[in-house]
């Protein structure tokens, strides 16, 4: 309103201003509390467990091969989503394959894809995980029930695609 009231204007900017900032804030606020934390699966505050999450949050960083080991039912799946989640690959789906849910000669054709032709059956080419996971992550759930021969052909998959392989074990 005119004639303007200097001391009314310079009120009205920063009550506007100071809106601005409270909408940002709590926008902002708001998305980090809808966003899913990659740990919010796993439980514990204890030392041993802070020191996983930290392992989790340096290996998310790299991209090296990463061999989970533990026990049944100690979230080894989790830490293998975390890892991911975690990672500059989480904007791709992580793969995850159960090795012994499927027969060795189903599982390495499941892995690796096949041609047309390549066997009975085979009436078109196949994309394997493998290449569904390239530049992303794969998981392998009991990796240590393959036979050697399927863990060779893995090593050279590593060895040429870029995929973060996560994979797991029974301790022993």
């Amino acid at each position: 309103q005119k004639p303007l009231e200097e001391e009314r204007l310079i009120h009205l900017l920063r009550k506007g201003l100071e809106r601005n900032r409270l909408m940002r804030e709590n926008n902002r606020l708001m998305a980090k509390i809808c966003e899913k934390s990659p740990f919010e699966n796993m439980v514990g505050q204890s030392a041993p467990m802070l020191k996983v999450f930290q392992t989790i949050k340096m290996l998310a960083k790299t991209d090296v091969t990463v061999l989970i080991l533990g026990e049944t039912g100690t979230g080894k799946d989790l830490a293998a989503q975390a890892i991911h989640a975690v990672s500059d690959r989480s904007n791709k789906q992580m793969v995850t394959v159960n090795c012994p849910a499927l027969p060795e000669t189903i599982l390495e054709s499941e892995l690796f894809g096949y041609r047309k032709g390549a066997f009975t059956g085979a009436y078109n080419d196949k994309k394997g995980l493998f290449d569904q996971a390239d530049g992303s992550t794969i998981f392998l759930d009991e990796l240590g029930d393959l036979s050697f021969s399927v863990q060779t052909k893995l090593l050279r998959v590593l060895q040429t695609k870029e995929i973060r392989l996560l994979g797991d074990n029974k301790s022993h």
